[in-house]
């Protein structure tokens, strides 16, 4: 497993936040701050799969295996995190595609977007915890 230095977690946070400066840049310089909504999508995005890998993981123990009760659930809260992170893409093109927002706004959230959740994916990949199994 990779093995995060001080320059990694310097590289990553100024990535995070070139990633937010370019959504609110995209809702600052054209006069529409209906961009800002993305915003509420990163910040609700990682509660499904955080409660449903809660549940999951107080109702399997080591002993006795659940099955497919608590491989479910788990299912089913990274289905809800990639549905929101799928929507926090979708949802300038909806805009620009209805004309409440400009191409460019589209394209700096998007991209925003992209350098946020990289970012993230970045960071778990990089502070992830090791198993001794």
């Amino acid at each position: 497993m990779p093995h995060a230095g001080l320059k990694t977690i310097i590289a990553l946070s100024f990535v995070l936040a070139i990633g937010f400066l370019l959504v609110i840049l995209s809702s600052a310089l054209y006069g529409q701050y209906s961009p800002l909504f993305v915003v509420a999508t990163y910040l609700v995005a990682p509660i499904p799969n955080a409660i449903c890998g809660r549940y999951a993981s107080t109702y399997n123990d080591d002993f006795m295996d659940s099955g497919s009760s608590a491989s479910s659930v788990l299912d089913l809260g990274r289905f809800l995190t990639g549905f929101l992170v799928l929507m926090g893409m979708a949802l300038p093109a909806v805009l620009a595609h209805a004309g409440v927002i400009e191409l460019g706004a589209m394209v700096m959230s998007i991209i925003g977007g992209l350098l946020i959740y990289g970012t993230i994916i970045a960071f778990t990949m990089f502070f992830q915890e090791e198993s001794d199994f």
